[in-house]
């Protein structure tokens, strides 16, 4: 092939900038110092109708669960609202497009289909992409249902049409109220590979849900990494956010082309647990694409090694959790 037509293959175009991109991870950057008090960021608020529903039930406000889907998506339910996670119900066969002529088949199938959804409060995305927010979620989700999510997600969204969108930076945090309930979800450092590399992916952020009347002394925190790999700025999570009852870790141990690590592998997951340090962790986006190398098992392992099984949580597609409110 001549060499000016090498610069019209679409592969290689793609090795070229990941090359590059690599190379520019090597050159030192400059960074603030992971061991400072994050600066405080932008509040913004959501209010959901109540629709005339009671307040939640002492049961309800006591007692909460966590749905794994199959991905990144979950189903929380806590204190009269109801969360989803990065909604992804593309079935076994389906393919994704990740950017850059790339694609990845799906190897599972959601627990449930996209129409026995319950009625969802608020959606949390990690970051706009296709294994996160398909295709068929884009088509076939309410426009009007409201998501946070990165500032670039943000945009996206509304170009596709979604009304309610709030676009946080970290830091930024949306507080939500619905009748007598209240959340606040803070986005938190996030980054979608090594530091050149990530720059070609989507912008990603992690999130803490505190739940309760009171976010400071929260009745539970929740910790949800997104797709991250673990680095300095991780470590201001703990010192901003102590005593995280529950962390749901991104695995997977995802990798483009075959080569190139994008999200956490299970001793990263372990990694992650020892810094955050949550009481307990339920490991998902491990087992649904492809471009997944790195299997629940070495998770599992790696757990094992650190002594840390009594603080993990294993659920299979479909299977819950449940949690109980945390007196403080």
């Amino acid at each position: 092939m001549p060499f000016a037509r090498l610069f019209q293959h679409p592969l290689f175009c793609v090795r070229l900038s990941i090359l590059l991109a690599a190379l520019c991870a090597t050159v030192p950057a400059a960074h603030a110092d992971a061991t400072a008090t994050p600066a405080q960021g932008e509040t913004f608020r959501l209010q959901l109708a109540a629709d005339g529903a009671a307040a939640p039930s002492a049961q309800d406000a006591n007692a909460g669960t966590v749905q794994f889907i199959g991905t990144a998506t979950v189903i929380i339910r806590f204190q009269g609202l109801t969360i989803l996670t990065d909604p992804n119900f593309l079935h076994k066969g389906d393919h994704v497009h990740l950017g850059y002529g790339l694609t990845s088949e799906r190897r599972t199938n959601p627990a449930i289909k996209f129409e026995q959804l319950p009625p969802i409060d608020l959606v949390v995305l990690s970051h706009f992409h296709g294994d996160h927010f398909d295709q068929l979620v884009q088509e076939k989700l309410n426009r009007a249902t409201p998501i946070v999510t990165t500032k670039e997600g943000g945009e996206r969204l509304k170009r596709h049409g979604f009304t309610r969108t709030f676009g946080l930076s970290s830091w930024d945090r949306l507080e939500v109220s619905k009748g007598a309930s209240r959340l606040r979800v803070t986005a938190t450092p996030g980054r979608h590979g090594p530091a050149g590399v990530a720059v070609l992916l989507p912008k990603v952020m992690g999130s803490v849900l505190d739940f309760g009347a009171n976010p400071d002394v929260p009745d539970y925190r929740m910790y949800i990494s997104g797709d991250t790999l673990v680095y300095d700025d991780i470590r201001a999570i703990p010192q901003r956010f102590p005593n995280i009852d529950l962390a749901l870790l991104h695995l997977g141990g995802t990798r483009i082309l075959g080569v190139l690590k994008v999200t956490m592998d299970g001793k990263d997951g372990v990694h992650m647990m020892q810094v955050v340090r949550p009481k307990k962790t339920v490991p998902i986006h491990y087992n649904d694409y492809d471009v997944f190398k790195s299997p629940l098992e070495d998770f599992a392992r790696e757990v094992k090694a650190a002594g840390l099984e009594k603080d993990v949580i294993y659920l299979a597609h479909g299977e819950t959790y449940t949690f109980s409110r945390v007196q403080r």
